[in-house]
């Protein structure tokens, strides 16, 4: 029988937090998967504690509202078993659809509900901001994603304690776990769920969100592929220092030259640093993999398996 830790972070889902248990538990039996159901009380100022502490196998409570990856966070330590799904507290994800992610990870080191549909497209500027977000991911980790932060995925406790530390405490865990994931020769599988319209009011704050993302993929770049941020910097000062020559070369003037010039010893400095960046790599994977040594150290060492 597989056994999984269901992981849901809750802030002031009073309203629905007891249906998506429900729901959870009536399709997880219906496939025989044994279960445990942990809910994060992130700094709830409504009803939702005593609600969760109705339904669910394991209550954890924040006093404050540290986040939702700090709630993810805090699930995952304390789940007992060591497949652990997660999912979110407001009916926006298919919850007949874990079963499925389960029975996949079993293969896949992690496996995600790719959402689709009109409410998760939603207004232009929301598709053009995951449009470029979801760019810029694929070119960090030189894979497809098809949905950078999708909140409901599978994945082992013993994998992902490896990458705790670099994971954000905050809205972009799912974006840092996946691309952690991905520069780590990880297997991720994606399969597409519908999504639906939350209850109540949504949590995520768009313009801070979204710029703690790019953040969060800029740091990503730099701790697993520096090179490609460096390139990204130097290739406009490079087409720049081509098109001053250019100008120069067709008489006008030895200003172009001169900023020519400028442009393309900026573009060498550039490339410089992020070849120097290449070349720490290998001792800061040297330290990483000392750290993950005591990792596995003070691991527990009888989780419960999934057979």
């Amino acid at each position: 029988m597989i056994h999984v830790s269901v992981v849901i972070p809750a802030y002031n889902e009073e309203a629905s937090v007891a249906g998506v248990v429900r729901a959870v538990r009536k399709n997880l039996n219906d496939h025989n998967i044994a279960h445990q159901i942990v809910i994060v009380v992130d700094g709830a100022t409504d009803n939702t504690e005593a609600v969760a502490r109705e339904h669910a196998d394991l209550v954890i409570v924040h006093p404050q509202n540290l986040g939702y990856g700090q709630s993810l966070k805090s699930g995952i330590v304390a789940a007992k078993h060591d497949l652990i799904a997660i999912t979110d507290a407001d009916q926006t994800y298919p919850v007949d659809r874990l079963p499925q992610l389960i029975d996949l990870a079993q293969k896949f080191d992690m496996v995600v509900g790719a959402r689709t549909g009109s409410v998760y497209r939603g207004s232009m500027t929301k598709w053009i901001g995951r449009f470029v977000f979801r760019q810029l991911s694929q070119f960090s980790a030189g894979r497809s994603i098809p949905d950078i932060n999708s909140g409901m995925r599978v994945f082992r406790r013993s994998m992902i304690l490896r990458f705790l530390p670099v994971i954000s405490a905050g809205f972009s865990f799912t974006t840092t776990a996946t691309l952690a994931y991905m520069h780590n020769q990880l297997t991720v599988h994606y399969i597409s769920i519908a999504y639906h319209k939350r209850e109540g009011r949504s949590k995520v704050r768009h313009l801070r969100d979204s710029l703690r993302s790019l953040q969060i993929i800029t740091e990503a770049i730099l701790r697993y592929n520096p090179i490609k941020l460096f390139i990204l910097l130097a290739a406009p000062l490079a087409m720049a220092a081509a098109i001053c020559v250019l100008f120069s070369a067709v008489g006008l003037g030895a200003a172009s030259f001169i900023a020519g010039v400028i442009f393309a010893s900026a573009a060498v400095l550039v490339m410089a640093v992020g070849f120097l960046a290449v070349a720490l790599l290998p001792q800061r994977e040297f330290l990483h993999s000392q750290y993950l040594m005591g990792v596995n150290q003070n691991e527990p060492t009888e989780l419960d398996s999934t057979t």
